[in-house]
C-alpha cells in the first residue's frame, strides 16, 4: 500500500512552466520588501545597493545552471541530499540534511513566518514584536511570535491533507505575488518617481557609508570594512533569492526532467533577478536614501508604497505581501518534508518521516518540520534567523557545486543531457564569490552565524550516533 502511495505521489504532472513557477514562487517571499532597509544601513549608497542585489543575483543564477547539470543527471532524486550523497558520501549528505532540518529550511519558514507577522501588524497593530505577551530574563514572548507558528501550523495542516491543497495555494498566491510586484515597481515609476530624489540618491553613489546604532550617526567606510559591509547586506539579498533549489526536491514530479529542471531553475532565477533589481531601482527612484534605511518596521515596500498610494494603497500591499509571504511560506512547508523522506528512506532521519500518510504525503515529515520551525519562532528576531540560515546555506552551495568537479572525475562516461553552463570558469566564479561571503560574515557576526556552523557540525556525532550498521546497496541506488 505504501509504494502504491508512493508512486501515486510522484506523478509526473507539473511542465517547464509549472517547475519555473515553483521556483519564483518559493524564491519571492518576504526578502524584497524588508531587507533593503538593513542592507541601506550597511552601505548607505545607491550604487552600493544596486550592485549588491545585482550581484547576489549573478550569484544566484551561475548556482541555478550549474545545478541544471545535476538534476539532469539524478532526475528521479531528492535534490541537494542525493547529489551531495553521490559527489562526496553519506556523512556529507547526512550533514546537509541535518542542517535542512535543524536551520536551513526550518529556519527560512521561521524568518518568513515573522515576516507575515511583521505584516499583519500593520493592519491590526496588537500582533506586533512590541506587544510583549510573557517575559522570563532573557526570553520574551511576543504577539507576533505567536502569529508566525499559527500560520505555520495551518499551512503544515493544510499540506498534511495532500498535496493538491498545497499546490492550489501555490498557484494562486505565485500569481498575485508577481503581478503585486510587478505593480508596486510600475505604478512607482509612473506616479512617484521624482527627479530631484533620483540625483540626490545618485549623487556620490559610491561613497559608502555605515549607520552606527551606538552612535547613531552615518560613518564612512572603505576597503576591507566596506567588503564585511557587502558581505552583511548580501544576506538579506541572498536570503530574498533564495530556495530556488526547491524545484531539485520534487524532479520525480516533473515531465521530462533532464530539460525541464535545469530550465526551470534558469528561467525562475532570472525572472526574479529581474524583478528585484527593478524593485530596488523603483525604490531609489521614489524615496530618499534615509526613508529607505530607517522605513518603520524595515517595512520598505509600504513605505514606498506611502509615497505611490497614499495611505490606503499601504494597507493593500501590506495585503499582498501577507499573501506573498503566506505562499511562500507554503513552498518551503510542502517541499521541506521532501528531504526527511528521502533521507529516512536512507536509514539517516526518523523512521516515521519515510511513511507517507493516507493523504499519499510525508505526513511525519511535515509534523516534525511545523515543531522545530515554530521552535525557532521563538528564538530570535528576523534579522538573527537569516544570519543563521545564510551561512550554511551558502556553504552547502559551494559544497554542491564543487561535487560538479568531482562528479565529472568520478562518473565521466554518466549521461549529462545538460551540462553546467560556463564550466568550469562560472562555477569556479561562484564558489570564490560564495567563500569571500562566507568568510566575511564568520568573522563580523560570529555570535549568530557561529551558532549555524556549530549546529551543522553537531550533526557528525549524531550522524555515527544513529546510522544504520549496514545500509542495504539497494538503497544507495534509489
Amino acid at each position: 500500500m505504501e509504494k502504491e502511495n508512493e508512486e501515486k505521489h510522484l506523478k509526473r504532472e507539473l511542465g517547464l512552466l509549472d517547475g519555473t513557477m515553483l521556483v519564483v514562487g518559493s524564491m519571492i517571499g518576504s526578502g524584497i520588501f524588508i531587507v533593503s532597509a538593513g542592507m541601506t544601513q550597511n552601505v548607505g549608497s545607491a550604487g552600493w545597493l544596486t550592485f549588491i542585489w545585482i550581484l547576489s543575483g549573478i550569484m544566484t543564477i551561475i548556482a541555478a545552471v550549474s545545478y541544471g547539470e545535476l538534476s539532469a543527471m539524478f532526475p528521479k532524486a531528492g535534490g541537494q541530499y542525493v547529489y551531495l550523497k553521490e559527489a562526496y558520501n553519506k556523512l556529507i549528505a547526512f550533514l546537509y540534511g541535518w542542517s535542512f532540518f535543524a536551520v536551513i529550511q526550518t529556519g527560512t519558514i521561521a524568518a518568513v513566518g515573522v515576516a507575515f507577522s511583521k505584516f499583519t501588524a500593520y493592519l491590526y497593530p496588537p500582533v506586533s514584536d512590541q506587544n510583549i505577551l510573557y517575559e522570563m530574563g532573557a526570553f520574551k514572548l511576543n504577539a507576533a511570535q505567536l502569529v508566525s507558528i499559527a500560520t505555520i501550523i495551518l499551512l503544515t495542516y493544510i499540506n498534511s491533507k495532500g498535496v493538491k491543497n498545497g499546490k492550489y495555494i501555490q498557484t494562486v498566491f505565485t500569481i498575485t505575488k508577481i503581478a503585486s510586484l510587478f505593480g508596486l515597481i510600475i505604478f512607482g515609476f509612473i506616479l512617484a518617481a521624482k527627479a530631484d530624489i533620483w540625483n540626490a540618491n545618485w549623487t556620490d553613489a559610491w561613497a559608502a557609508k555605515s549607520f552606527n546604532k551606538d552612535t547613531n550617526s552615518w560613518g564612512s567606510i572603505g576597503g576591507a570594512v566596506l567588503l564585511s559591509a557587502i558581505a552583511a547586506s548580501m544576506v538579506g539579498s541572498l536570503f530574498s533569492s533564495d530556495a530556488w533549489n526547491g524545484v531539485t526536491f520534487i524532479s520525480g514530479e516533473i515531465k521530462n526532467p533532464q530539460r525541464n529542471v535545469g530550465l526551470s531553475l534558469f528561467f525562475g532565477t532570472l525572472i526574479v533577478t529581474v524583478i528585484y533589481i527593478s524593485a530596488n531601482i523603483m525604490y531609489v527612484a521614489v524615496m530618499p536614501m534615509e526613508s529607505i534605511a530607517f522605513a518603520p518596521s524595515e517595512r520598505v515596500a509600504v513605505e514606498a508604497s506611502q509615497h505611490i498610494f497614499g495611505n490606503t494603497g499601504t494597507y493593500i500591499i501590506a495585503v499582498m505581501i501577507m499573501i506573498s509571504t503566506f505562499g511562500c511560506n507554503n513552498g518551503l512547508i510542502m517541499a521541506g518534508a521532501r528531504v526527511y523522506y528521502t533521507m529516512a528512506k536512507d536509514g539517516l532521519f526518523f523512521k516515521k518521516a519515510a511513511h507517507l500518510n493516507g493523504s499519499s504525503v510525508p505526513g511525519w515529515g511535515l509534523w516534525f518540520q511545523c515543531i522545530w520551525a515554530s521552535a525557532l519562532c521563538l528564538t530570535g528576531k528576523y534579522g538573527d534567523l537569516l544570519d543563521y540560515v545564510m551561512i550554511i546555506v551558502v556553504i552547502f552551495y559551494i559544497l554542491t557545486i564543487y561535487g560538479i568537479f568531482i562528479l565529472r572525475k568520478k562518473m565521466p562516461n554518466a549521461e549529462r543531457p545538460y551540462k553546467a553552463f560556463g564550466y568550469p570558469i562560472l562555477p569556479i566564479i561562484y564558489i570564490i564569490l560564495a567563500a569571500a561571503f562566507c568568510f566575511f560574515l564568520l568573522k563580523d557576526r560570529t555570535s549568530t552565524c557561529g551558532w549555524g556552523v556549530l549546529i551543522m557540525l553537531a550533526g557528525i556525532p549524531v550522524y555515527y550516533l544513529t546510522k544504520p550498521k549496514e545500509a542495504p546497496e539497494s538503497q544507495d541506488q534509489e
